[in-house]
């Protein structure tokens, strides 16, 4: 779109010193003539561009112009980079890009596009997630039904929600929305559903209940495990739970959490092999025990 258009001129220039009409062509894939235009409906627009002729010519805004750039501080820009470039891991590059070249512009302080803290929000199977958000973003904008086939401990179903958000929490991206088979607000994991698609047909927006927009009440931990660890296994205690989940005994480390997935905890604690022992509850231990069982049969 021109308007598009004209804002990236206009921040290309806040970048650099000067610029020549055809590298403003190539870059916003247009032709010369447009480019021309492009700068007459900005001079109109009240910015004094200045075009220079001959030998190191090329296009720039007068000298001693400034726009106002106090709407964000050096550090709100800094931050509003970082959460741009977390998302980035999962979106479309070449839009992430042209958000970050506008908001580097932004700021008399220098802030580097280079932030010292790196968010990486993508995971092994980031070519589905960023198909299925970007599904998901437009089927909310626009109010579509979207249909999937969703896995789950108990098997396997078919769901068409009102989709209301797209949320990353618990080391995961969910969608949060209504499911017109259960007639209530459920959050489903992005890697447990596939063949998704937005259908034709619309909703008309609800009211999300406060008591529904607390996501960490979808996952509640309904159930206490209480193991003991090895002490070689403290960092990874650490590492997944905190310093503060277990406490050191004189058999090892004892630790005490709640959960809700059986089968994530049974696999989590599988990892650890020899080096931990179920307490509680019995029927997980029981599960550790049949699993190593079978193991050793293919042994």
């Amino acid at each position: 779109m021109k308007l598009d258009r004209l804002m990236g001129i206009l921040t290309v220039l806040l970048q650099k010193n000067r610029v020549t009409a055809p590298y403003l062509a190539e870059k916003f894939e247009v032709t010369r003539r447009t480019i021309n235009r492009d700068v007459d409906a900005l001079c109109q627009a009240g910015i004094p561009i200045v075009t220079h002729q001959g030998t190191g010519g090329g296009i720039s805004i007068a000298e001693g112009f400034k726009l106002d750039k106090s709407i964000l501080t050096a550090g709100e820009l800094s931050e509003i980079i970082t959460a741009v470039k977390g998302i980035g891991s999962v979106s479309h590059k070449s839009r992430i890009e042209q958000t970050l070249d506008k908001l580097g512009a932004n700021s008399e302080a220098v802030v580097s596009l280079s932030a010292p803290v790196v968010i990486d929000l993508a995971s092994y199977y980031k070519g589905h997630l960023t198909a299925k958000i970007e599904i998901l973003k437009q089927a909310i904008l626009q109010k579509q039904i979207v249909k999937f086939d969703y896995y789950y401990a108990r098997g396997e179903g078919n769901r068409c929600i009102e989709p209301y958000l797209v949320i990353f929490q618990w080391f995961s991206w969910y969608v949060f929305g209504y499911c017109l088979q259960r007639e209530d607000w459920r959050l489903f994991k992005l890697n447990r559903l596939w063949d998704l698609s937005a259908q034709d047909k619309h909703f008309t927006p609800r009211d999300i209940p406060p008591e529904k927009r607390d996501f960490n009440s979808h996952l509640t931990d309904e159930t206490e495990l209480i193991a003991l660890f090895d002490k070689s296994a403290k960092y990874q205690l650490m590492e997944t739970y905190g310093p503060e989940c277990f406490s050191e005994t004189d058999d090892g480390l004892l630790l005490q959490i709640g959960f809700t997935n059986k089968s994530h905890i049974v696999s989590w604690l599988l990892s650890f092999g020899a080096k931990v022992k179920v307490l509680e509850p019995s029927c997980i231990a029981s599960d550790i025990k049949t699993i190593a069982e079978n193991i050793l049969t293919q042994y």
